[in-house]
């Protein structure tokens, strides 16, 4: 079990002393998620400003860093439409690029058609994973590295330069906007974010942080990927495993993860559960 983390059976779930797994009460789950991190509008470690309005909140990103979006929407047919134009006119006279994160349960239930309509363009759905803290670590307490394999678990711009490093083997993407942002992060409210990479000799391998959002009982988990050659040796579930140790020590209850299609098997094993899908909508200048 992880440093911290209770001894309990969560009320109305499947006893682990029967045999049975502690598993996510959605319904709850999902309701603090939305009041705690979606709808939340405290200002972040990275600088970034939250603004809310009658219909949705939004983040604005400082300049360079990235990651402005529409983070939670409360709308009708009624209402959609002006405000997704209203938010389109924002970041148009920013000159600003900006997602809009839809949730398969937000409503109305033909809102993805009125981003399409409206210019926005969407891109690979995610699943949104949540697992109760205590269960992941107690499912991953046997998880370690391969042979050959350490890991880097700190907090320094050398340690953001291995883990951007490693993304863009991964995904093939620049990354330079993730090491701005993290660098400001780190500099700003070190405690704000763990940073952890799987290293083979020189070589970053895998890399992935923990973002803890204060004053929530969220965490999370963002990152991940693996290099081709070093997959399927287990590194993935080892960095989960830490990260989760690190939101045990501090006490949060959930972990959260965006996970493609890929990763999604890996955190099921692991004690996430899909709560919902996430589709990412793009607005671009021009």
């Amino acid at each position: 079990m992880c440093p911290g983390a209770a001894r309990r059976a969560a009320p109305g779930h499947p006893d682990r002393r029967r045999g049975k797994p502690v598993l996510v009460n959605h319904a709850e789950a999902l309701a603090a998620y939305d009041r705690q991190v979606r709808g939340s509008t405290a200002p972040d470690a990275a600088g970034a400003l939250y603004q809310a309005d009658e219909f949705v909140v939004r983040r604005i990103a400082r300049p360079g860093t990235g990651g402005s979006a529409v983070l939670w929407s409360g709308l009708s047919a009624g209402t959609a439409d002006r405000a997704i134009a209203e938010q389109v006119a924002l970041f148009c006279s920013r000159g600003e690029e900006f997602e809009w994160k839809l949730y398969s349960y937000d409503t109305p239930a033909d809102l993805a058609g009125r981003l399409l309509a409206a210019g926005l363009t969407p891109q690979e759905p995610e699943s949104l994973m949540i697992g109760e803290v205590e269960q992941v670590c107690q499912t991953l307490r046997s998880a370690g590295l391969p042979p050959g394999v350490r890991l880097e678990q700190r907090g320094d711009a050398a340690v953001v330069d291995l883990l951007a490093e490693a993304h863009e083997a991964v995904f093939g993407t620049d990354e330079s906007e993730l090491r701005a942002a993290l660098k400001a992060q780190l500099a700003a409210a070190p405690d704000s974010v763990g940073l952890t990479v799987a290293m083979a000799g020189q070589r970053p391998v895998c890399a992935g942080r923990i973002e803890f959002i204060p004053g929530s009982e969220f965490a999370g988990l963002w990152g991940g990927g693996t290099v081709p050659d070093w997959r399927g040796r287990g590194i993935y579930r080892a960095l989960v495993r830490r990260r989760a140790e690190l939101a045990a020590r501090r006490g949060y209850r959930y972990l959260t993860v965006d996970a493609s299609d890929q990763s999604r098997p890996i955190l099921e094993r692991a004690g996430f559960e899909r709560v919902a899908v996430t589709t990412p909508y793009l607005w671009s200048p021009g």
